[in-house]
């Protein structure tokens, strides 16, 4: 059963409203709202760079890791200085995202932060910054591009957005 556009436009935004549209096959993050990520006394600060979330993907692929391991990785098929990656590490450290431990003369680092955290907190980042502070526009151009990918996209998105609200009323 097709709904009207309007319909299914309304039920993007109000599930839009709710931050927890595009992440639903993230059942760990479903009480987990960007709201919930920025407003915590210790927000959660996002890599700031491709670097810094490629060092970071790379370090919670590997569990622990030293700055030489992630440099030999991720620095040095790039072209970087030890160094950069070293000063990449720091900044994680300095946002909270990884844990360190010194090991005789060097630290250990670790992902203090699921990847499937950082990743939807950057989605949802992302659709704020794409949406701005009028998202009408940007939803039913969304809804459009989805439909001419493949049509019965809106009809899995229709059903996505109905077990939410399931979800969210608790029924």
């Amino acid at each position: 059963m097709r709904k009207s556009p309007h319909r299914f436009i309304r039920e993007i935004l109000s599930l839009t409203a709710m931050t927890g549209l595009w992440f639903e096959a993230l059942p760990d993050l479903r009480r987990l709202s960007y709201h919930s990520l920025i407003t915590m006394k210790n927000p959660l600060r996002l890599p700031g760079g491709d670097l810094e979330y490629a060092v970071l993907a790379k370090l919670q692929e590997l569990s622990s890791a030293s700055v030489r391991d992630i440099h030999m990785q991720v620095g040095e098929p790039k072209g970087l200085a030890y160094t950069t990656t070293a000063k990449v590490l720091d900044r994680l450290h300095a946002k909270g995202l990884v844990s360190r431990e010194r090991k005789g003369m060097s630290f250990v680092y670790r992902a203090r932060v699921a990847r499937a955290v950082i990743d939807a907190a950057r989605a949802r980042a992302f659709l704020t910054r794409l949406f701005g502070s009028g998202p009408r526009a940007a939803v039913a151009t969304l809804v459009d591009a989805v439909e001419s990918l493949d049509p019965n996209l809106i009809d899995e998105l229709a059903e996505v957005i109905a077990s939410r609200r399931r979800l969210k009323n608790g029924t």
